[in-house]
């Protein structure tokens, strides 16, 4: 067993292609096949189910792979002890965020990092937790920023900043006067919210037990940006969080009120794999979300 077929098999099992994989570490295809074929029998175990249209890990297989995962990440920390002086914010971060926060965060985030880290250009990957989840734990992606708690084995997480949320209605809404509302009016209005693939859709209905029992559906959005406008048609009213609701995303055809104690809102923080080897970059990361002066945020103190 060698590192290079470590590699090569975690290479297959993030591509689940043997020809992506195969270009990706710079080998034909067929001595990456006989390398992880040669693996599977010292190993007397098959890792990959191999089928026409798609390659598959076998049970086995997984757990395989997440071991190499993990040896090729204490390979690369060997090198930084070795390497004394190194600085580990020198190179390229592969960073996650969340549909509903990346939009919001980013463009105040990426001049910060930029200037506290200027060797560390961001490979940036906007989308659902659930597959910045899986990214993460392939290896394809470094940190992730995501609404916690998220629980997940051989994962880390640090909360960032805790946000509320706001009940935004168009100006022609009843509601134009008001200056709270209670979550337990919105169950007799239409409320449009991201599909269920976003985390925000179910922290608004886990924070409103009303509305998650009159939820349908139908009513959803595929961005935080399109339910604005469609709110601002007079569809309907939504439910956002206060990054969303800055001055600069601000509408004259929109109101956001705020929302009455127990303010429902939601915990933003960063994940990474408990073998990354480059600690400092989370404390860089999160130093710079702590000077981000965004109005409505909470930083959460270390």
């Amino acid at each position: 067993m060698t590192l290079t077929e470590l590699q090569y098999i975690v290479a297959v099992a993030q591509e689940r292609h043997f020809g992506r994989a195969a270009e990706r570490a710079f080998v034909t295809q067929p001595a990456l096949s006989l390398a992880i074929k040669k693996l599977e029998e010292e190993l007397g175990a098959t890792i990959f189910e191999r089928r026409r249209n798609r390659i598959d890990l076998t049970a086995i297989g997984a757990q395989i792979v997440h071991q190499a995962q993990r040896v090729l990440e204490e390979t690369d920390q060997i090198k930084i002890l070795a390497a004394q002086g190194k600085d580990q914010l020198n190179g390229p971060l592969r960073f996650g965020v969340i549909a509903t926060v990346g939009p919001y965060i980013l463009p105040d985030l990426v001049p910060l990092l930029s200037a506290r880290a200027p060797k560390m250009p961001l490979e940036l990957e906007e989308n659902l937790t659930l597959n910045l989840a899986g990214m993460l734990k392939s290896g394809k992606l470094d940190v992730i920023m995501i609404a916690l708690p998220f629980d997940e084995p051989a994962i880390v997480t640090q909360a960032l900043y805790d946000e509320p949320f706001k009940v935004v209605i168009p100006v022609g809404h009843p509601w134009k006067k008001k200056k709270l509302i209670d979550s337990r009016q919105l169950a007799s209005e239409k409320v449009l919210l991201p599909h269920a693939g976003h985390c925000l859709r179910q922290q608004v209905l886990n924070s409103c037990p009303e509305l998650s029992r009159s939820d349908t559906e139908g009513w959803q959005g595929n961005s935080l940006e399109t339910i604005r406008q469609m709110v601002a048609s007079g569809l309907g009213i939504t439910v956002l969080p206060a990054s969303a609701l800055t001055l600069k995303h601000e509408s004259n055809r929109l109101i956001a009120i705020e929302m009455a104690r127990p303010v429902p809102g939601r915990r933003i923080g960063l994940a990474w794999r408990r073998g990354f080897t480059r600690p400092r970059v989370i404390d860089v990361v999160r130093d710079a979300v702590h000077a981000l002066n965004i109005p409505g945020l909470a930083m959460v103190a270390k």
